[in-house]
């Protein structure tokens, strides 16, 4: 019988709770997960070598859960009838954490092994003197942990789990793997479609060199670039077009400082331009990336055609005071159009809530933003001090309060307490942060600063549509968001009642439908805007402050200098300030 010689080896990636106990979860995602391919790329290399022997196959199955309801019972029957099988939930953050569990409990009742990997217990077991209360209660519970990366590791948690002597913790954060030759992030086609855009995802490279007090990267992935060979990135590209999939996000927290990326670029460049294969991707980069000779331009060749910057906030003083030194505020505005003059469209991350913020200064920073940085969308995050970061290290020490529902670590809650802001004025600037950048007028001046530059208005629309949605009508972040949100009764957070069917539903029913309603309007006022853009016959003439092309001796004119005038230290405003005294 087939089940007596097969091992089931089920990766899940998790979603988490909304704030009503309901998982968040999609007919279609936004965000593909990396993790989930490089897993499952790691399974099927210990199916391949038969590293359980010849006699038993390894099979193995992938869910990405924020695109898929769970078919729980479904996989605890094949899991049983396998000679042995294990569930390994992967990629789990900090916010992830309360569900993983939650799914594991229910595993653990069937008797299957569970195992729980990813930045959470990572960033714990690498930052903490001590394993901290959640992480315990799942090990008490029969879990399973494992920290740091999967590759050359796989095979050991794979034969353990087979012979029934899974260990409580594997901890490898001391020993990160080089990445070259081992195998390439992959998943099937069936759950790329699940996500919106059929996008893949893979890692060139991990580590960052920088020191973000806020960051859980430099702690888990270490600050040492390691990097994938340009054969590797061609075996990944050249798989997914084989099923269709052309367009990808490179996860590296900050592709600039990967040590390969020429070599890397350029072999896109010779799939794209001799080739002509018509490959396309996301990367993530810092604020000084356009210093490096000839990156933005290869990045543009190569096919990059979004790019996500850790812009985080235009006060010096916030900056230092989270080791984002590399951060300088008066390269901002260069660096914003050399992307947009290579026909990138730009997505900046936005930290509220650094000591020096008040309502006032953040209403007013990105009032500045919008009038003189060339910046498509802007997302808005709480600092939080997550676990693996620094800021959580040094708060855990100091016995300051932090919130303990990880569930809520999802850069999207208040976690503890801030020096000028009450919970409540700090939640408000977070909702009212998203509602004063994506007014009707800022989308207008963002397409028109497209049509200008001749961009793809049409991508950008629906970018537009995207950032400014999630958070008014389906009250997430864009980074979570999906196309139709899926709420099943039965599948709410350990310890809150399933509501009656009678209640559940006919809310539902009310949900969905203004819901729908509200993005079809919304869709159709950003069209008409669109095409007023498009149709206007000087939009090629259109020029406004932040596509004004730099020139240093004006640059401490702006705004953007002139608020933060006593925290800047550029050239120009060091002889302002020396011309006043």
């Amino acid at each position: 019988m087939e089940g007596a010689t097969t091992f089931r080896l089920v990766l899940i990636r998790p979603s988490h709770y909304d704030d009503d106990g309901y998982v968040i979860q999609w007919v279609r995602s936004a965000i593909p997960s990396n993790t989930l391919a490089t897993l499952n790329s790691l399974a099927m290399d210990c199916a391949r070598r038969q590293v359980l022997g010849k006699d038993v196959g390894i099979v193995v199955d992938c869910y990405d859960e924020t695109n898929t309801v769970l078919p729980i019972k479904s996989i605890i029957r094949t899991v049983q009838k396998a000679a042995a099988g294990m569930v390994a939930l992967v990629g789990v953050q900090s916010n992830q954490f309360p569900r993983a569990v939650d799914l594991a409990t229910s595993f653990l009742q069937a008797d299957i092994s569970v195992v729980i990997g990813g930045f959470h217990v990572s960033g714990c077991l690498r930052m903490l003197p001590d394993i901290p209360v959640d992480i315990q209660a799942a090990l008490n519970k029969g879990i399973a942990i494992f920290a740091g990366e999967a590759e050359g590791r796989l095979d050991l948690i794979v034969r353990d789990a087979y012979h029934g002597r899974l260990k409580k913790v594997y901890n490898f954060m001391d020993d990160l793997p080089g990445l070259q030759g081992t195998p390439t992030p992959f998943l099937d086609r069936t759950i790329i479609d699940r996500t919106f855009g059929r996008m893949s995802s893979f890692d060139a490279g991990r580590g960052c060199p920088f020191q973000c007090s806020f960051c859980t990267i430099i702690n888990v992935q270490g600050r040492k670039s390691r990097w994938r060979s340009p054969d590797d990135i061609e075996a990944v590209i050249r798989s997914n077009l084989r099923q269709g999939v052309r367009r990808f996000f490179i996860t590296d927290d900050d592709f600039a400082r990967n040590k390969n990326w020429e070599a890397i670029l350029d072999r896109l460049i010779v799939l794209r331009e001799d080739e002509r294969l018509p490959i396309s991707f996301t990367i993530q980069v810092d604020t000084q990336c356009h210093k490096i000779p000839r990156f933005i331009e290869k990045a543009a060749r190569a096919g990059c055609r979004n790019v996500f910057i850790g812009l985080e906030s235009i006060n010096p003083d916030a900056l230092i005071a989270a080791k984002k030194r590399q951060n300088k505020i008066w390269g901002y505005r260069k660096m914003l159009q050399a992307w947009k003059d290579h026909g990138c469209t730009t997505i900046a991350g936005y930290i509220l809530g650094f000591p020096q913020d008040t309502p006032g200064s953040i209403a007013q920073d990105i009032e500045i933003i919008k009038r003189e940085l060339p910046i498509d969308m802007l997302e808005f995050f709480y600092l939080t001090p997550l676990p693996g970061s620094e800021d959580h290290q040094t708060l855990t020490a100091q016995g300051v309060w932090m919130d303990s529902d990880m569930n809520k670590y999802d850069l999207e809650h208040v976690t503890t307490a801030h020096s000028c802001m009450s919970e409540g004025e700090w939640s408000q600037v977070y909702k009212t942060s998203w509602r004063q950048y994506y007014t009707l007028e800022h989308i207008e001046t963002v397409l028109r600063r497209a049509a200008a530059k001749r961009l793809n208005m049409n991508k950008l629309m629906y970018h537009l549509l995207w950032f400014s949605g999630s958070t008014t009508i389906d009250k997430v972040h864009p980074l979570e968001w999906g196309v139709l949100r899926r709420k099943v009764r039965k599948q709410r957070r350990c310890g809150m009642l399933f509501e009656s069917p009678f209640i559940f539903y006919p809310r539902r029913v009310w949900q969905v439908t203004s819901t729908c309603v509200r993005w079809a309007f919304l869709v159709w006022t950003v069209y008409r805007i669109r095409c007023r853009v498009e149709n206007a016959s000087t939009r090629l003439e259109y020029i406004d402050t932040a596509l004004t092309p730099v020139a240093d001796q004006e640059e401490g004119s702006l705004d953007l200098m002139q608020v933060h005038a006593d925290s800047c230290v550029h050239p120009h405003i060091t002889k302002q300030k020396a011309a006043i005294v």
